[in-house]
């Protein structure tokens, strides 16, 4: 199958735990609707040769059905689609070598095991393996980032912080807004996205300024915050359900979630400028070369509704969609999408893995967790350089 064509699968159920998924086959137009226990995919032409093009491959979460997606390339040009359980996935940072992923109650560290050019039987370039589990306790842990020597920060929504491991307790606090008057599980304003620059933490978002239990749940169709953790300062408050801050090339964006819209943020004004509509809730935001890869999920009743988003959806008769968008930052325009119908109906967030053309990962149940057990080589794994390049291994 050419990897320009429509293509479109079933994916098994969540718990089934599969080892591979099958490549996505081209379809009907007008397939007939998924089993309530199943997930269909389906994506844009050409999806796939985007990714060879941009030589990297996507990872996002769906912490509804607790989903570790990791989309790639295959030999023959056709879409690797891979899937793996960790309860309630949330938030991820990712390299081309490790994995960060939150589940309900530890972030997962995995490790790429294979050395480079090497490639397991099946194809994939890159094998992820948990390698260790730090337990935090649920503090509702929703985005990640890396501080300059590789440790994780994150948000801590549960008590309206940022936070960092502890060797003895289940976090570190590092930094809470102004307007948060003291550490409580409580979920005051919905802290839930984080903006890295040089290794340290500059912006986060949140839902609104509450200082009292779960406030934010009254304040969710405006007053969402974009906050300066180096200052202190609110640079914006004219958001509606904000999440996932990035800073791409000195520039700030955001997801205007209760709106639907990819916006960027004037670092000195704070002003916002609407780039693109997706129509679906947005969370999660990553950026490869000049193209942003938006999540989108379909509004849940109660938490979503009320909101501009739905007056947005009605204004262009369209109903709104879970997956992935690709937006080309110079024009706009929706380049490519990743479509879920079925079981799956929420994504949380994304990640770029660059220089990654089909990755893989091991999951926690089954026997195969068990049995695959890997030896640290010294010119790998010790520091040392690896050793020249030879032609692709296969193990």
């Amino acid at each position: 199958m050419e990897h320009d064509a429509d293509k479109e699968a079933t994916l098994a159920p969540a718990q089934a735990q599969p080892d591979e998924l099958a490549p996505l086959d081209e379809s009907s137009s007008d397939p007939p609707a998924p089993d309530s226990r199943e997930t269909r995919v389906s994506c844009s032409r050409g999806f796939a040769g985007w990714l060879s093009v941009q030589n990297c491959s996507l990872a996002f979460t769906s912490y509804q059905t607790g989903q570790l997606f990791l989309i790639g390339v295959r030999r023959e040009r056709t879409l690797s689609v891979y899937q793996r359980h960790f309860r309630r996935a949330m938030g991820l940072a990712a390299t081309s070598q490790r994995i960060f992923v939150a589940s309900l109650v530890q972030i997962w560290r995995l490790e790429n095991v294979l050395k480079p050019r090497q490639l397991t039987k099946s194809g994939f370039d890159r094998a992820y393996v948990p390698r260790n589990a730090q337990v935090t306790g649920d503090l509702d842990i929703h985005e990640i980032g890396l501080l300059k020597n590789g440790a994780p920060v994150f948000v801590n929504t549960l008590y309206s912080c940022l936070a960092t491991f502890s060797v003895t307790h289940s976090f570190k606090p590092l930094w809470r807004p102004p307007f948060i008057s003291k550490l409580a599980a409580e979920d005051r304003c919905h802290l839930n996205g984080l903006a890295m620059e040089n290794g340290a933490p500059r912006y986060v978002t949140a839902i609104c300024r509450s200082d009292i239990v779960t406030g934010w749940r009254d304040r969710r169709a405006e007053g969402g915050c974009v906050i300066d953790v180096t200052t202190n300062e609110v640079l914006t408050d004219q958001l509606s359900m904000p999440h996932s801050p990035r800073i791409v090339d000195d520039e700030l964006f955001a997801l205007d979630s209760g709106r639907g819209y990819l916006v960027k943020i004037d670092r000195a004004t704070g002003r916002r400028e609407n780039l693109t509509f997706c129509p679906g809730f947005l969370r999660g935001l990553a950026f490869t070369s000049k193209f942003a890869v938006v999540g989108l999920s379909l509004p849940r009743d109660g938490a979503f509704s009320g909101l501009e988003l739905d007056h947005e959806l009605k204004k262009r008769d369209a109903e709104p969609r879970c997956g992935l968008h690709i937006i080309d930052m110079d024009s706009g325009d929706i380049v490519h999408w990743l479509r879920l119908d079925g079981r799956i109906k929420e994504t949380f967030d994304v990640a770029v893995l660059p220089d990654v053309r089909c990755p893989m990962a091991i999951g926690l149940a089954g026997s195969e967790i068990r049995s695959h057990i890997t030896l640290e080589s010294s010119e790998t794994d010790a520091g040392r350089a690896p050793a020249a390049a030879s032609p692709a291994q296969t193990v």
